[in-house]
């Protein structure tokens, strides 16, 4: 391995928990992270390998765990590897020392330059297991990396429906992006390297008693774990019009995504968007720089369900700034056809008597779980379609299945939560769902998680916790006028869920605060408290 110099670093005079950034001599663009923590100096990449977040800005707890301020992936420092999704890819650890009055790294160049260090996957699988993951998400793409990255080597089948092998999802909201090339998580040689099995097929039945699953083009796959991650189908409207009238969209795959930038065509369009939460948020701001777009939601306020009046009118506010048009605290009539096609939509119509005008609408009114092929197994449904699983994510009263992600209704033990049941509907929270199932089926402990989630609303929204109980105080930070602000969501004095804009890494604070019983009472934040000051304790209490 070549030694690498240090630009402008004489000695590694860290205290315990300081990070440093220095750019490596004779690599351009070359830079390492230096960090002191549990007695040792230690030298990694220095960004995230999800979206290239400058970790010097990120969160270091006394056990080592190193998280992005902008996503929540977290990296162990003795080691480089991934702890939380979103990382995609492990960081590369250099040796690091001084001498001659210099600092000094031990490393290959490609992984200086390259900044990450893939997960070991390559497999050639072995007959004495077999498991079967229906769905092609982001929990499937988190549970066969871990599986394998964590040694398991038996045989793996991944059986999914849509048309593109697992990819980023929240990219197709945010962006609109049509190429399914570009969102892939892993190219089609990943999987074959790391000996998995891609089925294109749709699951319709599951036979827990013969331990098989079953397809509609016939075939049969038997399993010794199952695990069920087919996430969630979009909601449509039963109204007038909306079954009927063509270039009405919803948005869950690419295929949907290429539909509607077909309709969009050369710009300049009126569009409807129906729903004021994630989805809809993230879609009209996507599509106002050049359409006129408006937004019909029933709320007072967008994305007021979890976020509150106070917070949800930020939200507005900043897209209105990019042209976005509300309709609030309304409710739908109907869609009417279009006067030069009577088959397309040409608008909507509110309760109230209010006329949009519309070359498209786009529906962003919630997803439903996709779980219709297991209605006559014995895999029991929740009222909402749900399945509910213990803390592991195996499923209740059925041996060795495991259901992740949109489908999953788990116990909530984060702040507040108390171990109430839970559905949380964040590509992230899947993602580390599948890595907790594939870390244990690999035969290792999974570490507990707080659900992290992001949005692109104008800036980027970042959000930890969860409210299955609710909440009753929001203690706001910052300067909410200009949309630069931390939420605090109180139930009774605890602090359940933390939610910031342009506050980085308030969020990825809070969430360790969190992790660790820490985080501050609603009476400390409203006294001064600032998360940031707060020291982080090595023990997890959730």
């Amino acid at each position: 391995m070549a030694e690498f110099k240090l630009k402008d670093l004489s000695s590694l005079s860290l205290k315990p928990g300081d990070k440093l950034e220095a750019e490596v001599e004779g690599i351009e663009g070359g830079k390492v992270l230096i960090v002191s923590s549990g007695g040792q100096i230690h030298a990694l990449n220095a960004n995230c390998t999800h979206f290239g977040a400058p970790l010097k800005n990120g969160v270091l707890t006394p056990d080592g765990r190193l998280t992005c301020p902008w996503h929540g992936a977290c990296f162990n420092v003795s080691t480089g590897d991934v702890e939380d999704a979103p990382a995609p890819d492990h960081l590369n650890k250099f040796s690091i020392s001084e001498k001659n009055g210099g600092v000094y790294i031990k490393g290959e160049q490609s992984a200086i330059k390259s900044g990450r260090r893939a997960p070991n996957v390559k497999c050639s699988a072995k007959d004495n297991d077999s498991v079967v993951i229906v769905g092609g998400g982001s929990g499937t793409f988190g549970f066969l990396q871990a599986l394998r990255d964590q040694g398991f080597n038996g045989k793996v089948t991944l059986i999914g429906n849509e048309a593109a092998l697992p990819f980023d999802r929240t990219k197709l909201s945010k962006a609109l992006i049509p190429d399914p090339e570009k969102l892939l998580l892993r190219p089609q040689d990943w999987y074959k390297d790391a000996d998995i099995n891609v089925v294109s097929d749709t699951v319709n039945s599951v036979d827990t008693s013969k331990k098989s699953v079953s397809t509609q083009s016939g075939k049969s796959y038997p399993y010794s774990k199952l695990v069920l991650a087919t996430g969630g189908s979009p909601k449509r409207l039963p109204l007038p019009g909306f079954k009927e009238l063509g270039n009405i969209f919803v948005l869950r795959t690419v295929t949907d995504v290429q539909a509607i930038l077909g309709a969009v065509g050369d710009k300049g369009k009126k569009i409807v968007v129906v729903g004021s939460s994630f989805i809809g948020m993230e879609v009209a701001n996507a599509l106002a720089k050049e359409n006129t777009v408006s937004v019909i939601g029933m709320e007072k306020a967008p994305l007021e369900r979890v976020m509150g009046e106070e917070v949800g009118q930020i939200f507005q506010k900043t897209l209105e700034k990019n042209g976005v048009k509300f309709y609030m605290s309304a409710s739908m009539d109907s869609a009417v056809p279009s006067a030069s096609n009577s088959k397309a939509v040409g608008g909507v119509k509110l309760k109230d008597g209010t006329a949009l005008e519309a070359d498209l609408v786009i529906l962003g009114v919630g997803v439903a779980p996709e779980t219709g092929y297991l209605k006559d197994s014995s895999v029991q449904l929740e009222k909402d379609g749900s399945i509910k699983t213990d803390e592991s994510f195996a499923v209740q009263g059925l041996k060795d299945v495991y259901a992740i992600g949109d489908i999953a209704t788990y116990p909530y033990h984060g702040p507040g939560g108390d171990g109430a049941f839970t559905r949380i509907e964040h590509w992230n929270v899947a993602q580390n769902a599948g890595k907790a199932v594939g870390t244990s089926l690999a035969g290792h402990k999974a570490k507990p998680f707080i659900p992290i989630f992001w949005s692109a609303l104008g800036s980027q929204l970042r959000y930890c916790g969860n409210t299955p109980n609710g909440w009753d105080e929001l203690v706001l930070k910052g300067e909410p006028e200009n949309g630069k602000f931390a939420a605090y969501y109180a139930k009774g004095e605890t602090i359940v869920a933390v939610a910031s804009m342009m506050m980085d890494p308030i969020m990825a604070q809070s969430a360790e605060l969190m992790r660790r019983g820490k985080m501050p009472s609603k009476s400390d934040l409203k006294s001064g408290v600032n998360p940031l000051e707060v020291d982080l304790p090595k023990q997890i209490k959730i």
